[in-house]
């Protein structure tokens, strides 16, 4: 299997690589990390089963289309495919290092540029994905209250009674999204999608990064929100991102009814109190 993943990406660099030495690294809760380097070239290799391919397809297609915008830093994508039994993408190694304040505020700076460089047409994706493990589906649509009602919360809720969840209020709060987002006038903007602490950082000289994305193109608030959802981001970053494309009137209380996809996947994966949490949010939300 390794030499297959050095043949590739000698292949895709148009230069020989050959590892001299791997050594094992956090690749997420879903994949196995591996650093290999041959002494003077180094990537991050990711592993999962080989039926999950088309989980590190969509990674690293997300991951160009980031880069492609020349905004914040994403890991470069190398090449993907599988080897043997396993399923696998090489990145761009990155040594991560500490940020600062001033660190911060140039990821929401650069995190908004983003979002005002690649505005696009329709809501949606080429693909459909993953967030976390759970199928993501990216249907093209052309009205934003239909794809976030159909493609996210529906979605999530069809997956959540499937596993016994038990959730009284959610036709009532599908059926309110067109009123709960009544007004707000939004431009489909390529998104990271799964943006928590623990996909964003800083390489050793500072530089904001972010990785392992569940792309597509949505409200840019779906990114701002997730920030919030496990105890928030620097106050610089959110500084630094309204200084280059504010927020609109209302994020504050639409930011609930998207993070409610989350906590939704969150019961999906992992059950437990995530369940009463995603009840009492519905019930905030629809109290408005």
């Amino acid at each position: 299997m390794w030499t297959e993943i050095d043949t590739q990406i000698s292949q895709v660099t148009d230069e020989q690589f050959q590892t001299q030495q791997r050594r094992s690294v956090g690749g997420g809760c879903i994949n196995q990390g591996y650093c290999l380097t041959d002494g003077k070239r180094t990537f991050f290799v990711k592993l999962n089963q080989a039926s999950q391919v088309a989980m590190f397809e969509a990674e690293a297609l997300g991951l160009e289309q980031m880069y492609d915008t020349a905004t914040i830093r994403v890991p470069k994508p190398i090449c993907f495919g599988i080897a043997g039994n396993s399923c696998y993408i090489v990145l761009e190694w990155l040594e991560m290092g500490r940020g600062n304040s001033q660190s911060s505020q140039d990821m929401g700076r650069k995190l908004a540029q983003m979002h005002k460089k690649s505005l696009g047409k329709r809501f949606g994706w080429d693909i459909n994905n993953t967030i976390g493990s759970t199928p993501q589906i990216n249907t093209w649509t052309e009205n934003w209250v239909e794809f976030f009602t159909k493609h996210r919360l529906g979605y999530q809720f069809q997956l959540a009674k499937r596993r016994g969840g038990s959730f009284p209020q959610a036709d009532e709060l599908l059926n309110a999204i067109p009123e709960l987002l009544a007004g707000h006038e939004v431009q489909p903007s390529l998104v990271h999608g799964d943006l928590w602490g623990g996909n964003a950082g800083f390489i050793d000289n500072g530089e904001p990064v972010i990785f392992d994305p569940a792309t597509y193109y949505g409200d840019r608030e779906v990114d701002i929100a997730m920030t919030e959802v496990f105890g928030g981001f620097p106050a610089a970053f959110y500084q630094g991102y309204n200084e280059v494309f504010p927020l609109n009137y209302g994020y504050e209380k639409r930011k609930n009814l998207y993070n409610l996809y989350h906590i939704l996947n969150h019961f999906n994966l992992f059950g437990g109190g995530y369940g009463s949490q995603a009840n009492g949010m519905i019930a905030r939300i629809l109290r408005g």
